[in-house]
C-alpha cells in the first residue's frame, strides 16, 4: 500500500519526504520494524516512541508518524499528527481492509464480568448459526486460531490484523472485551459497533484514572462514540453506573436487572448452576446455565439482553446458556473427593471479591475459606478494601501474594492487613489457626504453601476460594515470569491431603 493512502486516513499536521513510498507493515515497536514498514513513535508513560526512531530507521522503516517533527532521511516519509494512537489506529483499518465491515460487532466494557458474558455471547451466537471471533482477557480466539492475550484490548495494529486474520478464516461476529485503558490509549478508534454492552463499575485501574468519574467518562464513551448508526446499547442498570448510563445516552437501550426490560423470573441457584426463567420484551426464556450465583445471574442477564439487541433468535439465546463451557478461571471448580467446593476466581477487586463471596455465601456453604492477595506495582487504594471484603464475608482469611512484581510481598500484606485489622481479625501463625480459626487471619507470602495451607484446613460442606488470578498461568516476583497456575497448585494439594 502506497504511505500516501494511508495518510489520507490519518489527516497529518505536515508531511515530508517522498508521498510514494511503499509500505508493507506497521508497527509501533521499534525492534520488529521490517524492511519498508511504517513505524508509530508513540507517547507513553515509560518512553516516548521519538527515541526510538534511529533504530527504527536501522532496520528499514520507509516511514515514520509522530507528534512532532524528526529530522528523517530524504528517503522516508515523515509524517506529523496531533495524535499518533488515533493515527494508528485509523492507518491500520486502512492498511488491513476495514476487516469490520460486514461483521457483526459486540463490545463489551464494565469491570467485572466481561470475560463470563463474551464466552456466554461466543455460545449464542455459534446456537443462532453464526461464526463468532472472540478477543478478551483470556486469550483472542476463532476455532482452532488461538493468541494468548497481551492486553484485553491489544494495541490497534494488533488488534485489526487479528480481525483481518479471522475473518480470511471465515469468522462473521467478533465479540470483544473493551477495556478503559483501550478506549483512553485510542485502540479502537475507527470502530462501529452493533450493540455495545455495560455490565458494571467499581473501583478499578485508579492508579491510572485516578478517580471514578474520570473512569465511568472512558467508559461511556463506548456507548457515545463507537455505536453504529442503528445499533443498539445493553445496560446492567442493577449496577448504579449502570443506570446512569442509561438514562444520559441516545442510543437505543435495551436494560437488564431486576426492574430492566430483561429481568429474573422464577429462578433458583446453587453449586450446580441457576435454573428458571428470564422475562424479555419477546415473551419468556428458560434459563439453565452452569453458573451460580447472583452476580453470574447478572451476567447472564447482559448476555441475553446483546443478544436480543443484535437481533438473535430466543431459543438460541437459551440454548446458546445452556450449553456454554466452563469460563477458564471463573469459579472453575477443581474436583475433589472431600465433600467440599473447591473454587478458582479472577476477582482481584474489592467489588469482585465482593460479589463471589456474597454469591457463595447465598448457597449456605458450612464455612467459607478464602486465599487471596494483592497485585505490586497497581492501584495501592484497593488492598485495604479488598481485605475488608475479605473479612467480612469470608470464615477463614489467608493473605498471600498475588503477582508482587517489583513490590516487597510483606509490603503488599501489610497495607491488605490495614482492611482486615479494624473488623477485630487477629493474626495467627499458621498453627495457632489451625487449631482455633475463629475471629483470626493468617498471611503466608508464599502462595504455593498458603493454598496448600488451605486444603489441609478445608472440610466436608466447606467452600475454598482461591482468588485473584483465576486463568493466569505464570506468577510475576520481581522481573520474573514463573509458571504458576491456581488450579494445578490446589489439584497438587489436594492429591497430597488424600494420600497422607
Amino acid at each position: 500500500m502506497r504511505i500516501n493512502e494511508l495518510i489520507e486516513v490519518m489527516k497529518p499536521v505536515t508531511v515530508s519526504g517522498p508521498s510514494d513510498v511503499n509500505v508493507d507493515g506497521l508497527f509501533y515497536d521499534s525492534r520488529k520494524v521490517l524492511p519498508g514498514g511504517a513505524f508509530f513513535a508513540l507517547p507513553g508513560a515509560k518512553g516516548d516512541g521519538c527515541d526510538y526512531v534511529d533504530e527504527a530507521l536501522k532496520r528499514g522503516a520507509a516511514a515514520v508518524v509522530s507528534e512532532r517533527m524528526l529530522k528523517l532521511p530524504p528517503s522516508v516519509a515523515g509524517v506529523v499528527v496531533k495524535n499518533a494512537r488515533h493515527a494508528m489506529a485509523m492507518a491500520a483499518l486502512q492498511f488491513f481492509g476495514h476487516p469490520l465491515r460486514d461483521m457483526m460487532v459486540i463490545g463489551v466494557t464494565g469491570t467485572n464480568g466481561k470475560t463470563t458474558i463474551s464466552y456466554h455471547l461466543e455460545a449464542v451466537l455459534r446456537a443462532a448459526g453464526r461464526k463468532p471471533a472472540v478477543l478478551g482477557t483470556i486469550n483472542y480466539r476463532y476455532g482452532d486460531c488461538i493468541y494468548t492475550a497481551s492486553h484485553t484490548t491489544p494495541e490497534s495494529i494488533d488488534l485489526l490484523a487479528m480481525i483481518a486474520e479471522f475473518k480470511r478464516l471465515g469468522a462473521d461476529s467478533i465479540v470483544m472485551e473493551v477495556s478503559s485503558h483501550g478506549l483512553d490509549q485510542h485502540r479502537i478508534d475507527g470502530f462501529e459497533f452493533d450493540v455495545a454492552a455495560f455490565t458494571n463499575l467499581s473501583p478499578e485501574h485508579l492508579d491510572y484514572h485516578h478517580d471514578m468519574e474520570s473512569y465511568f467518562q472512558v467508559k461511556k464513551r463506548l456507548f457515545t462514540d463507537f455505536i453504529k448508526e442503528g445499533g443498539h446499547a445493553a445496560i446492567n442498570v442493577d449496577d448504579a453506573y449502570g443506570a446512569r448510563l442509561a438514562g444520559e445516552i441516545a442510543a437505543n437501550t435495551l436494560t437488564c436487572g431486576k426492574q430492566g426490560m430483561v429481568r429474573p423470573g422464577a429462578v433458583e441457584s446453587s453449586f450446580d448452576g441457576i435454573r428458571g426463567t428470564l422475562e424479555t420484551p419477546r415473551g419468556t426464556m428458560k434459563l439453565e446455565s452452569r453458573l451460580f450465583g447472583s452476580y453470574n445471574l447478572s451476567n447472564l442477564m447482559v448476555t441475553t439482553a446483546v443478544a436480543l439487541a443484535a437481533g438473535l433468535p430466543l431459543d438460541a439465546v437459551s440454548e446458546g446458556i445452556r450449553s456454554a463451557y466452563q469460563v477458564p478461571g471463573r469459579l472453575e471448580k477443581v474436583e475433589n473427593a472431600l465433600g467440599a467446593t473447591v473454587v478458582v476466581d479472577y476477582a482481584h477487586t474489592p467489588d469482585g471479591l465482593r460479589s463471589v463471596l456474597t454469591a457463595l455465601r447465598e448457597l449456605r456453604p458450612a464455612r467459607i475459606l478464602a486465599v487471596f492477595g494483592c497485585g505490586g506495582d497497581r492501584d495501592r487504594s484497593k488492598r485495604p478494601l479488598m481485605g475488608e471484603a475479605v473479612a467480612q464475608l469470608a470464615d477463614l482469611v489467608i493473605l498471600t501474594s498475588d503477582n508482587p512484581r517489583s513490590e516487597d510481598p510483606l509490603a503488599i500484606l501489610e497495607e491488605i492487613k490495614a482492611g482486615v485489622v479494624p473488623l477485630g481479625r487477629v493474626e495467627r501463625t499458621p498453627e495457632a489457626y489451625a487449631k482455633d480459626p475463629q475471629n483470626g487471619f493468617v498471611a503466608l507470602p508464599d502462595r504455593r504453601e498458603a493454598i496448600r495451607y488451605a486444603v489441609s484446613l478445608v472440610q466436608a460442606g466447606d467452600v475454598l476460594l482461591i482468588a485473584g488470578k483465576g486463568h493466569e498461568t505464570y506468577q510475576i516476583v520481581g522481573s520474573k515470569r514463573l509458571h504458576f497456575d491456581d488450579r494445578e497448585e490446589a489439584c497438587a494439594a489436594l492429591q497430597e491431603r488424600m494420600t497422607r
